[in-house]
C-alpha cells in the first residue's frame, strides 16, 4: 500500500466520526460513559441464595476442583442440626476466590451442581493490597436482599447484578429436546426464576409431566434446580 492510499484509509476513518465512548473512571459523573454489556459477561462472582435465604452452597469443591487457575479455595463442613445454613448436609464453611490469579472462565459456574456460584458483570476492580484481592465467603456471599455485597474499591453499575451467568440459564437448545424450553434452574432471593436469555420461552412443566404452554415463563422448583 502507497502513502496516498494509506492516507486514504485515514481520511475515510476520520470521515465516519469518533466511536470512542468518554471515561474518566468518574463513578456516574456527568462525562462518564460506558459501553452496554454483553448477557454473558463474566466478571466478579457471587455466591447466590435460595428465596427463603437458605445458601446454595453446599461445600462440595467442584468448582475448586475444576479452576484451570486454582484460585478458588473451598472447605465444606456439615451444617448445624439447630441452625443449617443450606438445605443439604453440607455447607460452604470456607470459601476464597483468588483475584490475582482468576481468568474468569466461568468453569466453577458449569461445574456447580446447585448453582450457587455465578458471575456479574462486574470487572472494574482494583485492590491496593494482595489481601482485598482475595474475597472471602462472606463478601462473596449475596445479603439479605439478594444483592452482591460491594465493596469499597468496586465501581458497580446499574444493571451489572442483572444478569448473572446469563450462558447458563440457555433452556437447553443442544439437549434433549423434551427440555427445549423448560426452567432447569432454582429461583434466586432478591430476583426469583430469572429469565432465560435470547428471548427463548420457558413454559412451565405441570406435575403430569406435560408442558402447560399457557403459562408464560416457568417457575423454579425451590431447592432441586439443576442444569439440564
Amino acid at each position: 500500500m502507497g502513502y496516498l492510499e494509506g492516507f486514504g484509509v485515514t481520511f475515510k476513518k476520520w470521515a465516519e466520526g469518533v466511536t470512542t465512548k468518554q471515561y474518566l473512571g468518574g463513578r456516574g459523573g456527568a462525562t462518564d460513559e460506558k459501553a452496554p454489556k454483553p448477557e454473558r459477561l463474566h466478571g466478579r462472582h457471587v455466591l447466590n441464595r435460595y428465596e427463603d435465604g437458605m445458601e446454595k452452597c453446599i461445600g462440595c469443591e467442584l468448582c475448586a476442583g475444576v479452576c484451570p487457575a486454582r484460585c478458588i479455595y473451598v472447605r465444606g463442613a456439615d451444617n448445624p442440626p439447630d441452625d443449617p445454613r443450606s438445605p443439604g448436609e453440607r455447607y460452604g464453611y470456607v470459601y476464597e476466590i483468588n483475584y490475582l490469579r482468576c481468568i474468569h472462565c466461568d468453569l466453577c459456574v458449569e461445574a456447580c451442581p446447585t448453582e450457587a456460584i455465578t458471575e456479574t458483570k462486574l470487572f472494574e476492580f482494583s485492590f491496593t493490597n494482595r489481601a482485598d484481592a482475595i474475597y472471602t465467603r462472606d463478601e462473596l456471599l449475596v445479603d439479605d436482599d439478594g444483592r452482591p455485597k460491594q465493596m469499597p474499591w468496586e465501581d458497580w453499575r446499574p444493571g451489572e447484578d442483572a444478569d448473572t451467568s446469563g450462558w447458563m440459564r440457555a433452556t437447553s437448545p443442544a439437549g434433549r429436546a423434551e427440555y427445549e424450553g423448560v426452567v432447569g434452574w432454582s429461583g434466586e432471593l432478591g430476583y426469583g426464576v430469572r429469565e432465560p436469555e435470547l428471548g427463548q420461552t420457558a413454559p412451565r412443566r405441570e406435575p403430569d409431566g406435560d408442558l402447560d404452554d399457557d403459562h408464560g415463563e416457568g417457575h423454579g422448583d425451590g431447592h432441586g434446580g439443576g442444569h439440564h
